[in-house]
């Protein structure tokens, strides 16, 4: 096919080339690791702002080694954040060549998109959900049952608990790309998509349940936003179907 790239290469040097990517993308992770960890400190500091905003004022660890693999998660976490954008370009010149001009034009949009919304959910956790969590949770301080109960968050489990927040909120905004991408390679449609959206509403506040803390209003802020991007890819999906139905009959007008 002539919309195709040219160059038909052996597996040896498909290979060859794979190793070059993941080589680059690992060097790239290693280079942004040492300079995150450099930065750690500051990192975490920024981390940890939510917690202080709710009142905690102290974090402890309670095994030697804890605090010191802090710093290296959290050197790991900021080192993959920065380097997406990289790994993402990585694999989008190592497949691109395989691929028609259609399929880079239809795919290209979702690489895109992908990093943020990524940052999107990652951001609504941060300035709006997690500090939800903590007042709700920290809220257990006090006097129980004639006995004083005090938080003393170890730095571990803080450091589990925001990233776990950050990864859900912005997997769960990747749901528009996933949704196109699967009606583009014919595997659901929009109607289908359409019938599923009562079940779809049913999921999202089962995946908000399990992956926020108990209380109801952590749980809205994840499953209303999940319903809404629902919402948004059936609205794209519509709009990429018009334009592809368009092209069709252009196509089908053209003389022979």
């Amino acid at each position: 096919m002539k919309d195709i790239d040219d160059t038909q290469a052996p597996l040896l040097e498909h290979l060859i080339e794979l190793r070059r990517r993941l080589f680059f993308c690992m060097l790239t992770i290693a280079v942004a690791f040492g300079v995150c960890y450099y930065f750690a400190e500051q990192i975490f500091a920024f981390l940890v702002q939510p917690l202080l905003a709710a009142g905690q004022k102290k974090v402890i660890f309670t095994q030697l080694f804890e605090a010191f693999f802090v710093r290296i998660k959290v050197a790991f976490f900021a080192a993959m954040m920065i380097s997406f954008p990289v790994l993402a370009n990585q694999l989008w010149q190592f497949v691109a060549p395989g691929l028609y001009r259609s399929e880079k034009k239809a795919l290209l949009p979702f690489i895109l998109a992908t990093p943020i919304l990524f940052t999107m959910g990652a951001a609504l956790a941060y300035y709006v959900t997690i500090p939800v969590a903590l007042h709700f949770l920290l809220g257990f301080q006090g006097n129980f049952g004639g006995i004083q109960q005090e938080a003393l968050p170890s730095v571990g489990n803080y450091l589990s608990f925001i990233m776990q927040f950050l990864f859900a909120f912005g997997i769960s905004f990747l749901l528009p790309v996933l949704l196109m991408l699967l009606e583009r390679a014919g595997i659901v449609t929009r109607k289908q998509l359409v019938g599923a959206r009562r079940y779809a509403i049913v999921a999202a506040f089962g995946l908000a349940a399990v992956l926020t803390p108990p209380d109801i209003g952590s749980q809205f802020l994840l499953a209303i936003p999940m319903i809404l991007l629902y919402e948004l890819a059936l609205i794209g999906i519509w709009f990429t179907e018009r334009k592809r139905a368009k092209v069709a009959a252009d196509e089908a007008s053209e003389p022979a």
